[in-house]
C-alpha cells in the first residue's frame, strides 16, 4: 500500500526534511537525480517535475527534450549518510512524456509492466541478488587507480581483508534504509568483495540493487577508495603476486510462486518451464545482461559460465540450483554482470520465463559435469555470445526481443552500444 500525499507531507515535517532527491536510471542503469525543495513535493506527486533529457542517453532527442519525473511514494527513504539535521529524502521516480504516457527509455516502468504480466498469469517471482565489486586505491589527487585495496583472497579475514570495515559500513547503511543484506565476504580477486541480499519482489529487488551500487560507491569515497562494478576491471587473469584477478558477476536468484501460495518446487512444470524459457532466450538477451566489451572477458573463467546448461549446485553451469529448503528454494542465473541495467535485465529475464510458461517449454537434461575441465566434451552444448558485437547482432535479429521491448528502445540501445561498447572505468 502506498503512502497518501498527506502521509508524505507528514513524514517530511516529522523528519526535518529540507531536501528531496528524485532518482532514476537511464537506459543503461546509470543513476541520475533531480533535487527539489520540500515545498515542491505536492507538484511532483501531482504532475511531475520536468527536466531536460537531451543530455541523458537513451531517453529522447533535442526535438523532444522535456520529460517529467513522478516519485514512487513506496520508495521514500532518508539518506543516512547525509546530515541528520535538515535531512535528505529520496524517492525513485518514473519518467513520463508531457502527455503523461510512460517514456520509452523508462526501464523501471518496463519492469513494472512485465511484473504485472506475470501477476495476471497467476504467478509472482522473488529475486535475491549476489553482487561482486572491487575496491581500488585513489591517487594523491583523489582519482581512481587500478591498484587493488588489498591482496586478500576468497573469504580471507582481517588484516588480510582490508575491506572488512567498508563492507560493514555498507551493510549497516543499507539496513538503515530497510534493505536487508544477508551475507558479505571478501571475494577471490584482490580488493574484490561480495554482498548478498535477501529475496524480495522483483521491482523492490531492482530498486534495492540500484541503491546498493550507489551506497557502495559513496561509502568507498568516504573511506578514500574507489568502487568499481566493471565486470573485468583488471586486465590480466593472474597478477604479479599470483592472485587471480577474477571478474565480477551479478548472480540473480529467482523463485516462482503461485499467487497466495508457497514457493513452487523446482520439479513443478511451471518452474521447469520458466527455467527452460530463460535457457531458450539467453543468447538473445545477453547483450542486455552483459552490456560492455569488458563483460565478455569473464565468460568461461573463474566460475563465470560459457555454456548454456543447468545443474544442481554445479558452479560451472549457466543456471544452478543451490541446496536450499522452504522459502530459500531458488535457481541461480550466473551470467549477468553488475554493469547491466538492473531494470532492463530483470524485465528480460522475467519475459523469457513467462514465455517458457506460456509455451510449456520442456527443460533440457541436467549437465552435471565440470565444464571448466578441458577434457569434457562440450561440442553439443550451445554457448553464450563470445563478444558484445555478436550479442548485439543476435539481439537485433531476435523475434523474442522485438515482441517484448519497444522498437525505439531496441534501436536506442543497440545503436548506443555499437558506438560506445567499452564503458569507462571511472563510471563503472
Amino acid at each position: 500500500m502506498g503512502y497518501t500525499e498527506n502521509e508524505v507531507l507528514e513524514f517530511i515535517n516529522d523528519n526535518d526534511v529540507k531536501f528531496i532527491k528524485l532518482m532514476f536510471c537511464d537506459l543503461f542503469g546509470v543513476l541520475k537525480t533531480v533535487s527539489i525543495m520540500p515545498e515542491e513535493i505536492s507538484r511532483a506527486l501531482d504532475c511531475g517535475i520536468s527536466f531536460d533529457a537531451t543530455g541523458i542517453p537513451g531517453f529522447t532527442n533535442s526535438v523532444e527534450s522535456d520529460l517529467f519525473l513522478k516519485p514512487d511514494v513506496n520508495t521514500m527513504t532518508i539518506l543516512p549518510w547525509r546530515p541528520q539535521r535538515g535531512r535528505v529524502l529520496r524517492f525513485y521516480a518514473n519518467v513520463y512524456y508531457p502527455d503523461g504516457t510512460p517514456c520509452v527509455g523508462g526501464t523501471r516502468q518496463l519492469l513494472m509492466r512485465t511484473e504485472k504480466k506475470l501477476t495476471d498469469l497467476g504467478y509472482s517471482c522473488r529475486v535475491g541478488t549476489e553482487c561482486e565489486f572491487y575496491l581500488f586505491e585513489n591517487d594523491e589527487n583523489g582519482f581512481p587507480t587500478r591498484i587493488p585495496h588489498d591482496n586478500a583472497t576468497y573469504c580471507d579475514a582481517a588484516p588480510l581483508d582490508k575491506g572488512e570495515n567498508v563492507r560493514r559500513e555498507i551493510c549497516l547503511t543499507l539496513e538503515q534504509m530497510k534493505i536487508r543484506p544477508e551475507t558479505s565476504h571478501h571475494e577471490s580477486g584482490p580488493g574484490q568483495h561480495e554482498i548478498d541480499f535477501r529475496h524480495a519482489p522483483i521491482l523492490e529487488a531492482a530498486d534495492n540493487l540500484s541503491t546498493f551500487k550507489n551506497v557502495v560507491k559513496i561509502i568507498a569515497v568516504k573511506n578514500g577508495l574507489f568502487a568499481s562494478f566493471m565486470p573485468k576491471p583488471l586486465d590480466g587473469s593472474e597478477l604479479a603476486n599470483g592472485i587471480t584477478a577474477a571478474g565480477s558477476g551479478l548472480h540473480i536468484n529467482l523463485s516462482l510462486h503461485k499467487t497466495g501460495e508457497k514457493t513452487l518446487a523446482l520439479d513443478s512444470w511451471e518452474s521447469q518451464a520458466f527455467i527452460a524459457g530463460i535457457l531458450t532466450h539467453i543468447r538473445e538477451i545477453t547483450a542486455f545482461l552483459n552490456p560492455y566489451t569488458n563483460s565478455y572477458s569473464r565468460f568461461g573463467k573463474c566460475e563465470a559460465p560459457r555454456f548454456i546448461s543447468w545443474s544442481h549446485q554445479n558452479r560451472s553451469q549457466l543456471i544452478r540450483i543451490p541446496a536450499a529448503k522452504d522459502e530459500y528454494i531458488r535457481f541461480e542465473l550466473r551470467s549477468p554482470d553488475p554493469s547491466c541495467s538492473q531494470y532492463l535485465a530483470l524485465a528480460l529475464i522475467l519475459e523469457a520465463g513467462i514465455d517458457g510458461i506460456a509455451n510449456k517449454m520442456k527443460l533440457q537434461p541436467e549437465i552435471n559435469k565440470n565444464l571448466y575441465d578441458e577434457d569434457i566434451d562440450t561440442s553439443e552444448l550451445d554457448v553464450l555470445p563470445e563478444t558484445l558485437g555478436e550479442a548485439l547482432n543476435v539481439a537485433e535479429k531476435s523475434e523474442f526481443i522485438a515482441s517484448v521491448l519497444p522498437k525505439e528502445l531496441i534501436s536506442l540501445y543497440i545503436e548506443s552500444k555499437r558506438s560506445n561498447p567499452i564503458g569507462a572505468f571511472e563510471v563503472l
